[in-house]
């Protein structure tokens, strides 16, 4: 994070130079960060990794710490801005000449810097004072030369916006940028009347992407006292992502019932043991995910996505686990690799993945690159879920708690009634791609691997 948040640049005066620090890139997909707040007005003195400001993005919220010390300067930006990854977004006066090491003048040269911070491996450009930054990448098929972000299309795409349409939203970004704020609320303030457009009829976003009819907009009548509760950021992507999830893929669930009798004993036997060599609590959910790590590489046609009518076999297996918030909000962390981990491994990463998670310690590109989800509704006390698949994924599973439960146990003398403890997996995916077959085959699989579970296996 330090490394791609800072730009070094020549002297300005004799015995002062300036550190333009800009919006750093919070990940792989992430092309915009909105500024929460200002942690320091302009003239305050900086110490270098103090906070200057607070971020948020579609992902994750983040602060963004100075890499040098001084006072700060500008602020580009407001509070509330929607700030595309690379621009400038503060400049902070550095220490006398005599603090800076660099050229003859005691700072480094535009060269210099450069070098300085392609060696460190950022991967942010470089720029001089007041250079433009290419925010946005054109969109073929734009009538005017306007620009718009990877965002702002997808979501056009999703609501089934036209280019025409598209050109038409006033933007209150930079140059009249059309920001996520401005589709929005023109998605929100749309017509209410459904509207299908022929596609020869216009110049569609995307030819894989189909246009999407808007259902009439419903207006509800409320009686009686009630409270009105804003929705903060994160609920409000929440409610969002949940619905372009459910207007994508074609949803359906299967549910297996699994004897986790053997995974219970063994857990109770071995967890204090566990925690004394390894430093960590053994939990369920590392077991369920070598199951589920294990049947997707016998299921590859599970551990995909879809990009128009081509599907995207993964060949790298990124389990995301959900987590609940504090505030009861939702946030999906993703263990790389997965496959390739042990149970320890697994227990190491799934707790730290999750006591970062409630403290709002994750870094954005540890909630990207998922290729399948667990949701464990057990935690809850929940017996079984329907659960919407996080895209671009095809399936998620949902573990529900583990019961005891009187059962039918065969037995080399006949079939006697036993205590056993139970669970139901639910296995939603999207049918567009996985048929029922397949989708009833992978969440067997995932029951077969948890019931073999061998009491004896060591730590």
């Amino acid at each position: 994070m330090k490394d791609c948040r800072k730009i070094r640049l020549y002297q300005e005066e004799e015995v002062m130079a300036k550190f333009e620090l800009i919006m750093p890139k919070m990940g792989e997909s992430i092309i915009e960060a909105t500024i929460l707040s200002w942690t320091k007005k302009i003239g305050d003195p900086i110490e270098q990794e103090e906070t200057v400001l607070e971020i948020a993005t579609d992902k994750v919220d983040s602060e963004v710490p100075s890499p040098v010390d001084g006072k700060l300067l500008e602020q580009r930006f407001k509070e509330g801005d929607v700030v595309a990854v690379g621009t400038v977004i503060a400049v902070i006066e550095t220490e006398t000449e005599e603090d800076n090491p660099g050229n003859g003048n005691g700072h480094p040269t535009f060269e210099e810097a450069k070098k300085e911070l392609v060696s460190a491996g950022s991967g942010v450009p470089f720029l001089p004072v007041d250079q433009p930054v290419a925010e946005t990448v054109s969109l073929s098929g734009s009538a005017s030369d306007r620009f718009y972000s990877p965002l702002v299309l997808n979501i056009a795409r999703t609501e089934g916006i036209t280019m025409g349409e598209l050109e038409t939203i006033p933007g209150s970004g930079r140059d009249g940028r059309v920001t996520k704020k401005d589709i929005l609320a023109y998605v929100s303030e749309r017509s209410a009347a459904p509207v299908v457009t022929p596609v020869a009829a216009t110049t569609a976003i995307s030819a894989a992407q189909p246009v999407v009819a808007k259902a009439p907009a419903i207006t509800f009548s409320h009686s009686g006292e009630y409270d009105i509760i804003e929705m903060d950021r994160m609920r409000k992507l929440i409610a969002q992502n949940m619905v372009n999830s459910k207007h994508v893929s074609a949803h359906v669930t299967s549910f297996v019932e699994a004897d986790v009798t053997n995974i219970t004993v063994w857990r109770n036997k071995v967890k204090n043991a566990f925690e004394a060599r390894y430093n960590e609590k053994l939990t369920y959910t590392p077991i369920f995910i070598m199951a589920v790590a294990r049947a997707l590489r016998e299921h590859p046609m599970v551990n995909i996505s879809v990009d128009g009518d081509k599907i995207l076999v993964k060949k790298d297996i990124n389990i995301g686990v959900a987590v609940a918030l504090p505030t009861d909000n939702l946030i999906v962390p993703v263990i790389r690799h997965a496959d390739r981990l042990n149970l320890a491994g697994l227990s190491a990463a799934v707790n730290d993945l999750a006591n970062r998670a409630r403290i709002n310690k994750l870094k954005p590109d540890e909630l990207e690159g998922g290729t399948y989800t667990i949701s464990n509704v057990g935690t809850f006390g929940n017996v079984m879920g329907t659960p919407i698949i996080m895209q671009p994924q095809v399936a998620i599973l949902a573990t529900g708690a583990i019961r005891k439960i009187p059962a039918v146990v065969e037995t080399p003398t006949g079939d006697m009634i036993a205590i056993r403890q139970k669970m139901f997996l639910s296995h939603s995916y999207d049918h567009r791609v996985v048929d029922g077959a397949l989708g009833g085959r992978f969440v067997k699989k995932v029951a077969d691997i948890l019931e073999s579970w061998d009491i004896n296996t060591p730590i």
